[in-house]
């Protein structure tokens, strides 16, 4: 029995999304950043110095992902919006869902987000109903636990009737 894969929806767990799959590889990708110094280069070999900026999220690119409900006749529709609703933000924060995407007993990543997701309807029944989808690319971003902290106080407005040149410079204000 092939087992599914999960992205677990970390904000809301009624919004995880299971789909089956069977990669022929899932493909990871992680970055350094970095930049030559063009005029600085060592003695010995004449390479530029090299100097590093910061260490990139990894990512993981998931290709075709079948979705078929053609015996059901159930609109694939139903299922595709879990992912497009992937890439929209989360309601009072400013950011999309973020998830857990593991398959099977492993972890592939414990914070991410889905960066793109594109898909093709390829099958519809003869009233245009869509029952075949295939996402082409599943692109997930790996992200930091910190983004999860939705505790920071709201922004509040300076009271603009006590503010003035003098209450700036220190000065008490005499009435009048």
């Amino acid at each position: 029995m092939l087992e599914k894969a999960t992205l677990i929806c970390i904000d809301d767990k009624s919004k995880s999304i299971d789909f089956m799959f069977n990669p022929k590889e899932l493909s990871f990708e992680g970055n350094v950043e970095s930049n030559e110094n063009k005029g600085s280069r060592s003695e010995k070999s004449g390479k530029p110095k090299v100097s590093f900026s910061n260490i990139k999220s990894y990512a993981v690119k998931i290709n075709n992902i079948l979705i078929d409900t053609y015996e059901t006749g159930e609109n694939v529709l139903n299922y595709i919006n879990f992912f497009k609703n992937a890439v929209k933000f989360v309601d009072n924060k400013q950011r999309p869902p973020i998830y857990k995407f593991s398959w099977g007993k492993q972890v592939y990543l414990e914070y991410c987000f889905v960066e793109k997701v594109n898909y093709k309807l390829t099958m519809f029944l003869s009233d245009g109903t869509p029952v075949r989808a295939v996402i082409d690319n599943l692109s997930l971003k790996e992200t930091d636990s910190s983004v999860m902290d939705d505790s920071k106080p709201p922004k509040t407005e300076p009271d603009r009737k006590k503010d003035s040149q003098n209450s700036r410079l220190g000065k008490k204000q005499r009435r009048q």
